[in-house]
């Protein structure tokens, strides 16, 4: 018998024993968490018959203090025990079927005996605490994917670790056998990184930590910088990269670590749904997801009826010629900007001196009291007070105003009035509170002078309430007011701008903003520098219960709302990832190079790291790709191979939705299950949609739309970003779809949504960001690519 041959039966021969090992705890676990549930249910449904209760004495109160403190403890230790034992369970049963993926045999001595290492996705240990297979995040694991053989060396808690990695071998086991095995001197053999990315894509982004590149450890493994930022290429893994950095971040830190302390802000729900089983496959519970509009949406969406970034999009897409487009954009680009950040601090710092708004308290027609008494109120406090700290001051003498006139309101015609209407159940609950509010027994209503006086006095808090929680949320402050007047006041705005000059259209800019805010909309990009001023002129809010933010997609961010995000998660670490090349949002276009976020936490707390491998596509749909944009030399194929991209012109929209709907067709039968028609806009989508429907069981996705499934999909391309599909259909990438160069990076991130196929359909002529597939076909073959 050959030497692998005989290892490969060795190995065999481990697999099968550690498969047997894992099915013994399933099945004793199984039977331990049937009982513990039956235990925890009798202890809840018994758990008074159990306590002795008796508060006739201080003896007797003690004695049911501790009966109940024991009882509780019992209980609490049992819920415990369960839990344990299920999350065990769980491990085990994912571990069962693939125990493992990767050994190494590595010694910290020369000539020393090398110990066996074993990676999985999951720890195991013999009952004398020997490891039989390390968990993929322990210190040691990182060889694995880090290392070749030859000297090596990992980092601890205690130190590095050096030594000689004698041997790196790489398996792929399914229901307990193993199907594939081979020693490697990469980091990843190319065999098994080749067999992931055949598969087909799927609804929910899968997490296989046995193909993680070096690259990508060095991203999960981060833990030094207060800030990592991960420019990836298209395809490159860096979404599952940061996903893997959470789980390796919950269990290193697991003992001062939760995943509710960790917050992913993701581009769509779409998004949300496509990652929401990484982490539970990783054995960790998922973190908190949402998006910035979901909280833009808590803050502000009772006062506004808020515009969302597709929507945005939507219109600067829909008629990208027309001269609204222009002055939309330009108005996006200055308020996405550090220097209208800037100018907005300088306006806070203003008004801590003159020029503060108020509304007046009114009740009934009536001001209680005006703005102007507000402002000279307001201005009699310590300047050397900062503005929020002078609205809270302010917050108790308007207060202290409402109570006044409270006192003196009762005597009002209206109250009597309101007393003839009020029934038995507000004579009871005016009889409580008055006596509750009067501190004891010395009211009744035994009088009708008193009786009228409690009521009365009953009847105008009710009617003040409303006022009072208005007061305490400091809804006094004109912050509308004060937002509006920097696109009114053009001196003032000159002075907050500090020379750096106004954008073109000012004008225009300015009257679209005031009139969208007086119609009661708040636009995209006015959204977060209004929360800004309002958060520094009544208070900021923070959350110091999250410790560290994950930002995909952050290229769509504008630096405005990355400094937001700072100052909301004070405590809190950030990884944020990005490509340049898929910058298809306006305010994205202000960011820049992602390195202009080292300005948020400083250059000592910010860490950049590059992934230019791209994974996710074929040779040949990479080599077409990165020719559409400027730099895409730098991005590094994968050389999976697989066929060349195709571009079919034809000349009129029916000819156009036939060709379609052929080629979706042929891609079902070829079985190809997740198949994307990708259009330029939600309402190009629509119309094809309807189109296609009645002749192929297609589904529309809107930005509403909850889950990815299984199918073809018909979809606007902004949606699409974050995702991929075996195939992808571009519906028009003609010219006249696609000609301007703020669609290139649409376009772009349209097309690398493509595992296995590309297919572009082009009305007239094609756009002139596509390269020629046959002399891209032809450079390839003469060794010039």
């Amino acid at each position: 018998m050959e030497k692998h041959d005989q290892e490969w039966k060795q190995e065999q021969e481990r697999v099968t024993g550690i498969t047997r090992l894992l099915t013994a705890h399933i099945r004793r676990l199984s039977e331990e968490l049937g009982l513990h549930r039956t235990d925890v249910v009798d202890m809840r449904k018994d758990f008074w018959e159990e306590v002795t209760v008796n508060f006739s004495s201080p003896d007797d109160l003690g004695e049911t203090s501790t009966s109940l403190r024991q009882q509780a403890q019992i209980l609490n230790e049992r819920e415990r025990h369960h839990l344990q034992s299920s999350k065990a369970l769980k491990k085990y049963r994912k571990l069962v079927n693939s125990p493992y993926f990767g050994r190494i045999d590595f010694s910290e001595q020369p000539g020393a005996q090398a110990e066996r290492i074993y990676l999985g996705i999951g720890s195991l240990m013999e009952d004398d605490g020997t490891f039989l297979i390390y968990d993929w995040r322990a210190p040691i694991s990182s060889l694995y994917y880090d290392g070749a053989p030859g000297p090596a060396a990992y980092e601890t808690p205690g130190g590095l670790v050096s030594g000689t990695m004698e041997l790196k071998r790489q398996f792929v086991i399914d229901s307990g056998l193993i199907e594939v095995m081979f020693d490697t001197g990469m980091t990843i053999g190319d065999e098994l990184l080749q067999q992931v990315l055949s598969h087909s894509a799927d609804d929910r982004m899968k997490s296989i930590v046995a193909t993680i590149q070096k690259e990508q450890n060095a991203v999960i493994r981060n833990d030094r910088s207060r800030m990592l930022v991960v420019q990836g290429a298209a395809g490159s893994g860096k979404t599952s990269a940061a996903l893997q950095r959470v789980a390796y971040l919950l269990y290193k830190y697991r003992a001062v670590l939760q995943a509710d302390q960790m917050l992913l802000f993701s581009p769509n729900p779409l998004f949300n749904s496509y990652v929401s089983t990484v982490l539970p496959e990783l054995g960790e519970e998922n973190m908190q997801q949402t998006t910035f509009q979901m909280y833009l949406e808590h803050r502000l969406g009772q006062e506004f009826q808020l515009e969302d970034v597709f929507s945005q999009t939507e219109s600067l897409l829909a008629a990208p010629d027309h001269p609204s487009a222009e002055i939309r954009r330009a108005g996006i680009g200055y308020k996405s900007s550090v220097a209208f950040l800037d100018a907005i601090r300088r306006y806070v710092n203003l008004l801590e001196h003159e020029g503060m708004l108020f509304k007046p308290l009114m009740f009934q027609g009536k001001a209680i009291v005006s703005k102007e008494e507000m402002e000279r109120q307001f201005y009699t406090y310590d300047p050397n007070i900062k503005l929020a700290n002078r609205i809270d001051l302010m917050t108790g003498w308007l207060l202290k105003q409402i109570a006044a006139f409270s006192v003196e309101e009762r005597s009002a015609p209206w109250v009597e009035e309101q007393m003839e209407l009020l029934d038995t159940s507000d004579y009871q609950r005016a009889y409580h509170m008055t006596r509750r509010k009067g501190g004891g027994h010395n009211e009744s209503f035994d009088d009708f002078d008193t009786e009228k006086s409690m009521l009365a006095r009953y009847i105008v808090s009710q009617k003040l309430k409303p006022l009072r929680g208005w007061t305490k949320r400091g809804r006094f402050v004109d912050v509308k007011g004060l937002y509006s007047r920097l696109f009114t006041d053009r001196r003032l705005m000159d002075s907050m701008n500090s020379g750096a000059g106004l954008p073109e259209h000012w004008d225009e800019i300015c009257r679209l903003t005031v009139d969208t805010i007086a119609a009661g909309e708040l636009a995209y990009e006015d959204a977060t520098p209004f929360l800004y001023l309002k958060e520094l002129s009544q208070g900021f809010r923070t959350n110091t219960l999250i410790r560290h933010v994950i930002v995909d997609e952050v290229q769509d961010y504008s630096p405005f709302q990355l400094e937001f995000m700072r100052r909301l998660f004070p405590r809190a670490k950030m990884t944020v990832l990005g490509d340049l090349n898929q910058a298809i949002y306006a305010q994205g276009e202000v960011l820049g190079d992602l390195s202009s976020l080292v300005s948020i936490y400083g250059e000592e707390n910010t860490e950049v790291i590059s992934l230019t491998r791209s994974y996710r596509s074929t040779f040949e749909i990479v080599e077409f790709t990165r020719a559409m944009i400027p730099g895409g030399e730098r991005i590094v194929p994968f050389n999976r191979r697989g066929e060349a991209p195709t571009l079919t012109v034809v000349n009129s929209e029916s000819e156009l939705l036939a060709a379609v709907e052929q080629d979706v067709l042929k891609l079902h039968a070829a079985g190809y299950h997740y198949v994307a028609v990708i259009c330029k806009t939600a309402e190009e989508s629509a119309e094809v949609h309807a189109k296609l429907q009645n002749s192929l069981p297609v589904r529309l996705v809107t930005k509403e739309t909850p889950n990815f499934q299984k199918g073809t999909l018909v979809l606007p391309a902004y949606l699409a970003k974050g995702v991929e599909f075996d195939a992808v259909i571009i519906y028009d990438g003609s010219q006249e779809k696609y000609g301007r160069e703020n669609e290139r990076k649409l376009f772009y991130t349209a097309c690398t949504r493509a595992m296995h196929l590309l297919h572009i359909y082009s009305l007239g002529q094609p756009s002139s960001f596509l390269p020629d597939p046959e002399a891209a076909g032809s450079a390839e073959a003469a060794g010039l690519l």
